[in-house]
């Protein structure tokens, strides 16, 4: 798979592009309490973002229209039903504007992966697009129609989410989260949101405690979706394991629904020896070495 590097917006701004980031959602803990009648499940979830991810860059244009490129851009439609147009039509619903927008998504994460690409890109779009269009709009009352981890990425800070994830909560001590050295990793397996939810056993095991350090709060926690994921692919366990072994870890788990794996480090060099080893160890995967937003 393609290992990553950091988005920049210089050669979008340089055409005179607008550009946004999209950068990858993580879940540090979430845990699934019930499943609803409408067939969602209710949970609790720690969300932190990392530094890169995605980026989405915008001109105005008659019409509006989207082109994909980047590493996984291969994977992905860029027809009416993705995520970035979608988001564009509902501001516009909301709005009342016509105003047309050429779109451009650089795809740097991988798809159905548990990190919220997709969420993050339109979340991307409803920022880039009322900025370009100058138009004013509960931004965050689209982002709830559009998914249920958008209104967190449309603010890409550390939260506390319940319900389906759309009810966001602020988190107490979030700020010692920014920072910190963080690795993803995804396996090179692509994990649908729905199996795994359907693999949840139905136990609830008890609340997220979050108290005024969400690290503690997250380490405390675990991710009730990673066992059925895990069944699934056991390559993820394998995964895991190896990034909890690293030293200087601190936290090492799955993110969402899966695949990608994270680990959290307190050192920027312990960081890196682990991408290093990654490369080694696990050639075949893909890796972002970056930090918490």
């Amino acid at each position: 798979m393609t290992r990553a590097h950091a988005t920049t917006p210089d050669n979008h701004a340089a055409a005179g592009w607008l550009v946004e980031p999209a950068p990858a959602k993580i879940n540090l803990a979430l845990h699934v309490r019930a499943r609803m009648a409408d067939g969602y499940h209710r949970i609790e979830t720690i969300f932190a973002f990392a530094r890169d991810g995605d980026m989405l860059a915008a001109r105005p244009d008659a019409d509006l229209q989207l082109a994909i490129d980047g590493p996984f851009a291969a994977g992905l439609d860029a027809g009416a039903d993705n995520l970035v147009l979608r988001a564009a039509e509902a501001l516009r619903a909301a709005t009342g504007i016509r105003a047309g927008a050429a779109l451009r998504l650089t795809k740097a994460l991988p798809i159905a992966a548990g990190i919220g690409g997709g969420s993050s890109d339109a979340a991307a779009a409803l920022r880039l697009l009322a900025r370009m269009w100058g138009v004013e709009a509960d931004l965050d009352a689209i982002a709830r129609t559009l998914g249920a981890d958008v209104p967190a990425c449309l603010h890409n800070r550390a939260v506390m989410g319940t319900g389906r994830g759309e009810e966001l909560v602020p988190l107490a001590g979030a700020e010692r989260l920014t920072g910190m050295p963080l690795l993803l990793v995804n396996p090179g397996v692509a994990m649908p949101t729905g199996p795994v939810f359907r693999g949840w056993d139905g136990q609830d095991r008890g609340p997220l405690t979050i108290g005024n350090d969400p690290l503690a709060a997250a380490r405390a926690g675990r991710n009730d979706l990673a066992p059925p994921a895990m069944a699934l692919a056991p390559v993820i366990a394998r995964l895991v394991g190896w990034l909890a072994a690293r030293p200087g870890a601190v936290l090492a788990r799955m993110s969402g629904s899966g695949a990608t794996c994270f680990a959290l480090f307190e050192q920027v060099d312990a960081r890196d020896a682990a991408a290093d080893a990654i490369a080694r160890d696990w050639p075949d995967a893909w890796r972002m070495a970056t930090s918490l937003a």
